[in-house]
This record gives C-alpha cells, structure tokens and sequence, in this order.
C-alpha cells in the first residue's frame, strides 16, 4: 500500500481528519484539486466573515457620534479593497494549511480523485494537466463538500444570477439586490450588502426568515433587518427572472399576488448540494440515500475501508460538524475507543448583525416532543454591558425541562452571541441543570451574564428583569 489513508477533499473535514491520522501514526495523502482548506476557508466561513467585519466596522464609522466621536468628511465603504482584504485572509488561512501538512508530513497530491473501481485499494487521481494516477490505501475518506445549490427557475449565470463565490468577489457594489433564500448564507449576505448601501430585497419561501432558529429569534432578526431599511418578503417564493434588459426582472409570488422586484444582481442562497458525483461511488459499490452517502455512527460506507464525511453525509452541513466526524472516524481507524458525535448537541451560528446562535431544542419543538418546560428569556436591553457597547437588540433565551432542570435548548440573538454559544454546549454535554448554571458565578460586565439571568429567569429568581 502507497498509504494507510487517503482523503478526497481538504475542508475542514479532510485537512483536520488528515492532521489526527498523522498525530495517529498513519502515513497520509489528501487529494485536492483547487486551494488547501476547501470551501470554508477559501469561499465560504472565513472570507465571509472578513466582509462582516468589513461591514461592521462601516457601521460603527456611520454611527460614530452615537460613541461621543465626530469624524470629519464623507466616511465610506472602498468595496473593492473590501472585497481584497477578505481574498488575503481566506489565502493566508489556506497558507496555514499548507504548514500544517508539512509539519504533520501529510502528502499533498494535487488533482481530481475518485475511487478506482470495486479495488477499494485504489484512488484515481486526474492531475490539471489530464494524466492520470492510480495510488493504494487501506483506508479511503471522502471528503468532497458541497457546491451551491441551484432551481430550475433560478439558474446561475455567474453575472447578474450569482451564488456565494460570485457574492464574495463582485467588481463593484451593486445599486440593488435579491437574496433568495434567508438561511445562514442568504442572511449574512443580505445584512452585508445592505451594509454597505445596496438595497436589499431577502425573499424567504417558508412563513419566516431564518426558519431553522426558535420562532422569536427569528423575529427579532426580521426586525433589526427592517431598521437596516432591508425588504423583507416570507411567504414568497421566486417564479423566475428576466435578464434580458439591464436588470434582473424577479418574479416573486406572495401571499397578495405576483410581484416583480427590479434589482442589479439575484444571489440564489437555497441551499448546497453534496458534491457525491463523479467520485466513483456506483462502481465501488458505495450507496447513497437523497443524495448523500449513507455511513453508520463512525461514518463507514456500505464498502469496507471506505468512509465518508462532512457535507456529503447525512446531518448539518457546518464546518465544525466535519472536523468532528473526521476526528471521529480517523480514531474508529486507529482502533481507539470512541463515542458516536451527539447530533442533538451541535452549536450553529449565523454572523449577521445581530448574531445568532442556538443549540438543542426550540420552544416549539420542545412542546411537541411532550416535554413540560420552564422558558427563561433575558433581553440585552437589561444588559450594561450590552448598554455599554451600543448593542442592546436581542436576548438570551433558554429552555428546561420542568421535572429534572435540564437544558434543553438555547437561543440567542445579540452582539457576540456566537462567541456565547460553547458554554451551553458544555453545559449539555455535562448534563449540567438550570441552578447550577444560576450558581455559576459570571462575569460582570459582560454579555455571558445573560445566560445567567435567563436562567435564573426561568426559575423565578432573576435579579436585573
């Protein structure tokens, strides 16, 4: 054998399963065609990230009087030096990457790889320059992401219909723009451009923007959307656009009819399809379910030696999930003992303004599953430290199970909330109970505070409410 593994893919699921293989003593190759850390760190969390901060940094000139300073002259936004700067650090994070492969010895073969045929053995590699290469493993990963999903009435032309890796290097700024789609991505561009001065039109299918979050979540973004002056229209739904004149005609139908919204640019942000094509699955015999691989609690595939991870598998499609299973999976390799990832206990985050975070159950999802629960809410308006930094919209929002004091769940909108978020996933994990979170002393001032209160508002025991 050339290897003891190879993996198809350098996302956050390939590079970090490639890192603790080599930490495990493997010998390892990871095949990768494009820039080392994949989709999420060339074109999609990080540089997506750098334009948020962009953005807020922007904002906080735009308001600056609101903080006792006076700035002189016109302040705006340079887009295109925007854009350049989110290009550099999405680089030097793939530049990051590359050391790590090096320090950890970890082979970089460049190239197109898919699985050789019903030898699992073997891994095709199609170089840039069309030659082709056979390489031996005992064990194979694939890790090959996800692309943007595109409608059938909503094609992508890369110019006036675009997805997210055109929304990250436009040449200019755009007058005005639909978003479709109000999930993660759709929502982080919409709050971006509408930023920087576009006007945004976000149009979401389902009854309410952000439908995955806790229903008051997902209103309090509606709300600070709408004082951005961004359109928000739910209910809706896209029927087509007409691009034959010098804007994109958007045929939306709503609840009141159809209506066509004029905009210079359409971002499609429905969603991403696992990248499962052409990787030689059929011929290996690997099977696959609703367009994503079917993998058991450690992620081994329907072949033995064959293991799948990350976008291309059932569950969330989060960076940190893969990195998750990739460890999991190459330790499973290794013969150590390891626990299946609990799935009901994954943090997701969206870098709006306000951010948002959440984990566990939703109130209603909660009540549905037949638990009787005590609901603490602790808004940021009651908050100094949220006072104190001019960021007062949102709250924190926990849920408990009413008999035993578990944490069910929690959901957050407010400055910083994702930075929050990990002290409920320990929690969780430790199965701590609601007063020992009122007991654990926090920090004050701070946002974290909140967590505290919220609990203790759920229990009758809240002091700043």
């Amino acid at each position: 054998m050339d290897y003891d593994l190879i993996i198809i893919g350098s996302g956050p699921g390939g590079y970090v399963a490639a890192i603790r293989a080599s930490q495990l003593k493997m010998k390892v190759a990871v095949i990768e065609r494009a820039e080392l850390g994949g989709i999420c760190l060339n074109w999609g969390c990080i540089p997506t990230k750098s334009l948020l901060k962009s953005a807020q940094v922007f904002d906080y000139l735009t308001h600056a009087s609101d903080y006792g300073i006076m700035i002189s002259g016109e302040v705006k936004p340079d887009f295109n030096s925007i854009i350049a700067r989110s290009r550099n650090v999405a680089e030097g994070m793939s530049k990051g990457v590359q050391f790590l492969f090096k320090k950890n010895n970890i082979e970089h073969i460049k190239g197109y790889g898919r699985l050789a045929g019903i030898n699992k053995a073997e891994v095709e590699v199609e170089a840039l320059d069309g030659t082709r290469k056979k390489y031996s493993s005992r064990n194979v990963i694939l890790a090959t992401g996800a692309r943007s999903k595109e409608l059938p009435n909503l094609k992508q032309d890369g110019n006036k219909i675009i997805g997210y890796r055109e929304a990250m290097t436009l040449k200019t700024l755009p007058g005005s723009m639909v978003v479709v789609g109000s999930g993660a991505i759709g929502s982080e561009f919409a709050n971006f451009y509408q930023s920087l001065g576009t006007n945004v039109t976000l149009v979401e299918f389902l009854p309410r923007i952000v439908p995955n979050e806790d229903e008051e979540v997902s209103k309090q973004l509606e709300r600070s959307f709408k004082k951005m002056k961004m359109r928000v229209m739910t209910d809706s739904s896209v029927e087509g656009v007409d691009i034959s004149k010098d804007k994109c005609n958007v045929s939306v139908k709503t609840t009141k009819g159809l209506e066509v919204v004029e905009a210079d640019i359409v971002l499609s942000a429905v969603g991403i399809s696992a990248n499962i094509e052409d990787i030689g699955l059929e011929s290996a015999g690997v099977k696959t379910d609703k367009g994503k691989v079917i993998v058991d609690d450690f992620y081994a595939t329907s072949v033995p030696g064959i293991f799948a991870i990350g976008d291309i598998v059932h569950g969330p499609a989060l960076a940190h999930v893969a990195s998750a299973e990739g460890i999991i999976c190459v330790e499973k390799i290794a013969g150590k003992e390891v626990e299946p990832l609990d799935y009901s206990n994954i943090p997701g985050c969206t870098y709006t303004t306000p951010e948002i975070a959440s984990c566990g159950l939703t109130e209603a999802a909660a009540r549905e599953a037949g638990y009787d629960i005590k609901v603490g809410k602790f808004p940021f308006t009651a908050s100094g430290k949220a006072s104190a930094s001019g960021a007062k919209d949102g709250f924190v929002k926990l849920i408990f199970d009413a008999a035993y004091g578990e944490l069910l769940g929690a959901h957050m909108i407010g400055a910083n909330v994702t930075e929050m978020i990990a002290e409920i996933v320990v929690a969780r994990k430790l199965e701590t109970t609601a007063h020992e979170i009122i007991k654990s002393v926090h920090p004050h001032p701070t946002m974290s505070e909140a967590i505290m209160e919220a609990a203790a508002a759920a229990y009758g025991e809240v002091i700043h409410l």
